[in-house]
């Protein structure tokens, strides 16, 4: 289906304390518009930053995911984009029932052992009960990939390779793809969407299970580190000393683990089962604040327009445009909410 767009009229008043200036009126439906500002959003401010009172929106229908709640396993979501000089600047929202935070927590058992919580469905790589929300962003880098302006992410998916909605991988060597990846309990705590890309590698279970889905070089060791078991019980906690049910996190920061404490938990209580780590190098180059409110996920989102890294889509020329696919994970590791076709961004003179 394809997406549909609308159009508010604001006050010329409103567009000088925006910062701003409106989309040309008459630009696609499916096509997302940034808008030129002076100054940069306060990204902490969410949506609430009066940047992006006066910017046209891109209304995206989400369907065939899991989780989400509008009975096609989808959601309503609304991009805006900005930019300044040298930085793009992305509004992501979309309608979500609950704020998923809980990826396999630790659980105390009431004979004072810990088990890791795992939805008895999966069978391998297929989370739907204890996971995280996310979202997905794929750029076709340069004129590689000549489907994507008509079959948009559907030029990368393969089904009924290793996993439920399959793997992604580009048809030949030479064509590649950026992928920004916001994890809601990975990355999202430590400022970061995890900046990606796909390849040309084909699936092979043993030797590349992923695909030609991989991560930007840039930190060892990855965006998160497993907390183990020792003699029975987590081996690490977050400093608060908190249960997820008394408003800890499912999550500890690196550099705020201390050794575990059993005795300052009860029977049902759940503790973080890793540690997330800052990104570094090449794979930290998208920053985000995230936030999730009365049913709404909200997400700003900024990348400098040029990276400079052969990984990454690069926002050289203004004049053209950049075609993307979209979509949601409602505490969902691959069963993913996403749109038909692709979208397009391009950028207001």
């Amino acid at each position: 289906m394809k997406p549909v767009i609308t159009t508010t009229l604001i006050s010329a008043a409103l567009l000088a304390i925006a910062g701003c200036r409106t989309a040309q009126p008459g630009a696609p439906s499916d096509t997302l518009v940034a808008a030129k500002v002076a100054t940069a959003p306060n990204m902490a401010a969410g949506a609430d930053d009066t940047v992006w009172a006066g910017v046209r929106p891109l209304n995206l229908e989400l369907s065939a995911g899991s989780n989400f709640a509008n009975g096609k396993g989808g959601s309503n979501a609304t991009l805006k984009a900005v930019y300044t000089a040298d930085t793009l600047y992305l509004l992501v929202q979309y309608a979500d029932p609950t704020n998923s935070t809980r990826r396999g927590p630790f659980q105390k058992q009431p004979d004072g052992s810990w088990v890791k919580l795992k939805d008895p469905a999966d069978k391998g790589g297929d989370e739907n009960l204890y996971y995280e929300d996310k979202w997905a962003m794929i750029w076709p880098i340069g004129n590689s990939i000549k489907d994507f302006d008509t079959q948009g992410c559907a030029a990368l998916c393969h089904e009924g390779q290793g996993k439920p909605y399959g793997n992604k991988y580009t048809s030949a060597e030479g064509q590649i793809a950026d992928m920004w990846h916001m994890k809601g309990s990975r990355t999202a705590p430590m400022g970061f969407v995890d900046d990606q890309y796909v390849d040309h590698t084909r699936y092979d279970a043993k030797a590349s299970p992923n695909a030609g889905r991989k991560s930007d070089p840039g930190t060892a060791g990855g965006e998160y580190n497993n907390i183990p078991l020792v003699d029975g019980k987590p081996q690490f906690m977050s400093r608060e000393g908190r249960a997820l049910n008394a408003g800890g996190t499912s999550y500890v920061k690196r550099g705020e683990e201390v050794a575990f404490d059993d005795t300052r938990f009860k029977a049902g209580d759940e503790v973080a089962s890793y540690i997330v780590n800052p990104l570094q190098g090449d794979r930290a180059d998208i920053r985000v604040v995230d936030a999730w409110k009365n049913g709404m996920h909200t997400s700003v989102v900024s990348r400098k327009l040029v990276t400079g890294s052969r990984y990454d889509v690069q926002f050289t020329d203004l004049s053209a445009r950049y075609a993307f696919g979209f979509a949601a994970f409602d505490n969902a590791q691959v069963r993913h909410a996403s749109i038909d076709d692709p979208v397009f961004l391009v950028f207001a003179r």
